[in-house]
């Protein structure tokens, strides 16, 4: 059972979680295009790779794949999933389970134009979002939409390019940079499809942030929702939260889930407005959130494991706790530079 993850990063938690949940029946192998990334020290296997946007990229992977004997593919990337998503077929005809949703689902998830017409098709409350300026604009003229506001890439990535005008000169000024900003930037590809609309302007909504891990199983087929209040945050990432369990959650959970027919964990944004949940984003892939349901006792990784084996046991690794706070905190790992 060797399961492959790509764009590794920084994610040493995932490696280990999943490590222990194999118990030694399987290795992990780890690539990225840097073999200095923290990830690839505690992975059994580590390979650098080309960049995703590289003509190389899908040849290395299907090479890894064949090579190690792989079960499963894991992406911990937003902007991977949609290649990945495109040559499933292709790579699965390798013998590898690759754990991520169709085409559509990815591109309903990756950009958030569409999510917020997703959400507000199914009747789930979202903040006003624009994709022209100019609508945005009026909206505010007529009092509709107050500042402060929210500016950030239509197909965005790890909070890149986010930005909080208060005035309606700043919202002029940051549009304009961003635009400039962003085609320096690994966005610039993901963007180029529509560049007029690549920024979405949006509601700024208040109250508490949540962070949920909706799960379904490798057919689609809803789980559980897994929530935690986001406590404290560090470079877009939650850095200290609560767990909690709560109806409205779990019912907004299935709702998604069931509606997007997502696969494996989904990781979501929610913010509570005047008692009224708000869903931002939604992400098809394990979050930096979620060691905080991980900890507080929901074992994605071993539920894959069993799902992997053709199993349905899973409730067995759902132990999840109310009340538990946790906090990141970083280390330091030592990196063999030769050949980086």
């Amino acid at each position: 059972m060797n399961i492959l993850f790509t764009c590794a990063g920084r994610r040493n938690y995932l490696i280990n979680y999943f490590k222990d949940a194999l118990q030694g029946q399987g290795k992990i192998v780890a690539v990225d295009t840097q073999l200095s990334a923290p990830a690839l020290v505690d992975a059994d296997i580590a390979i650098k790779v080309p960049s995703i946007y590289e003509v190389g990229y899908l040849d290395a992977l299907k090479e890894i794949i064949m090579q190690n004997q792989i079960r499963a593919v894991i992406s911990l990337n937003d902007l991977e999933l949609p290649l990945l998503s495109k040559h499933k077929s292709e790579l699965e005809a390798l013998g590898a389970k690759i754990i991520v949703a169709d085409e559509e689902v990815i591109s309903i998830s990756f950009d958030k134009w569409r999510t917020f017409l997703f959400l507000r098709s199914n009747e789930i409350k979202a903040p006003q979002t624009y994709i022209d300026i100019e609508d945005a604009l009026m909206k505010i003229e007529i009092g509709e939409m107050d500042f402060p506001v929210v500016l950030k890439p239509r197909w965005g990535s790890a909070s890149i390019g986010i930005e909080f005008p208060e005035n309606l000169r700043e919202l002029k000024l940051a549009y304009e940079l961003l635009k400039l900003r962003m085609k320096r930037s690994i966005l610039s590809e993901a963007s180029k499809g529509d560049v007029d609309h690549c920024i979405l302007i949006q509601e700024k909504i208040t109250g508490d942030e949540f962070g949920m891990d909706i799960l379904n199983d490798f057919e689609g087929n809803y789980f559980g929702t897994f929530v935690r209040k986001k406590l404290a945050m560090r470079a877009g990432e939650t850095d200290k939260a609560v767990s909690i369990i709560d109806l409205k959650f779990e019912k907004i959970g299935k709702k998604i889930a069931s509606s997007l027919g997502h696969i494996g964990n989904l990781d979501c944004d929610v913010f509570e407005h005047h008692n009224e949940l708000y869903v931002l984003e939604l992400n098809p892939r394990f979050g930096g959130g979620y060691p905080f349901s991980h900890e507080a006792g929901m074992n994605t990784a071993s539920a894959y494991i069993e799902w992997l084996h053709g199993g349905k046991n899973v409730s067995q690794f759902n132990n999840y706790i109310s009340g538990l706070t946790f906090s990141k905190c970083d280390r330091l790992i030592p990196i063999n530079t030769i050949n980086n």
